[in-house]
């Protein structure tokens, strides 16, 4: 199986798994579960900090790429340890259109539930799970934590969800 590196005892979440349900903050008064969304494909991105510049350009180009992942009935969330508030900020100033959900307190669990949490420096991995309606992991994927990863990977895995909604790449 394959680890992250500063969580060496807990493996990564694989194709095959069922997702780990969750439910965490999206706005300051606003709680998001997984199971919220099943019956449709989901994509989950962890990324490492709001305002860094590879993650500003990251949710950037998955923001600009929503219409797409609609066609194939997809939705995105986005996960990163940083607080509501912090989210609520960037995501106001970056005009996205997802929801940034705030795996803050206790610090990181989700991230670490999902195999997916550094804890050497305290932050997620950049990290993308595409689930199918069921909640089962079809496509899994870390990226280098200063490289964007891009949606070719995650248009891929929505093409085999549902092969009737090729997509054009980005």
């Amino acid at each position: 199986m394959t680890t992250t590196q500063s969580s060496p005892t807990i493996p990564m979440l694989q194709v095959g798994m069922e997702a780990p349900d969750f439910t965490l903050l999206a706005t300051p008064d606003q709680r998001m579960s997984l199971s919220e969304l099943r019956g449709a494909p989901v994509i989950i991105a962890f990324y490492p900090a709001d305002w860094s510049p590879v993650c500003g350009d990251e949710l950037g180009l998955f923001n600009a790429a929503l219409p797409t992942f609609h066609q194939s009935k997809a939705q995105l969330i986005a996960i990163s340890v940083d607080s509501v508030w912090s989210h609520s900020a960037f995501s106001e100033q970056r005009k996205f259109h997802f929801p940034l959900l705030a795996d803050f307190e206790p610090k990181g669990e989700v991230a670490r539930r999902y195999g997916v949490y550094r804890s050497a420096d305290g932050v997620c991995e950049r990290a993308l799970f595409v689930l199918d309606e069921h909640g089962i992991v079809r496509w899994a994927y870390v990226s280098p934590i200063t490289v964007n990863p891009g949606v070719d990977g995650i248009l891929s895995a929505l093409e085999q969800i549902n092969p009737s909604t090729k997509q054009e790449t980005l």
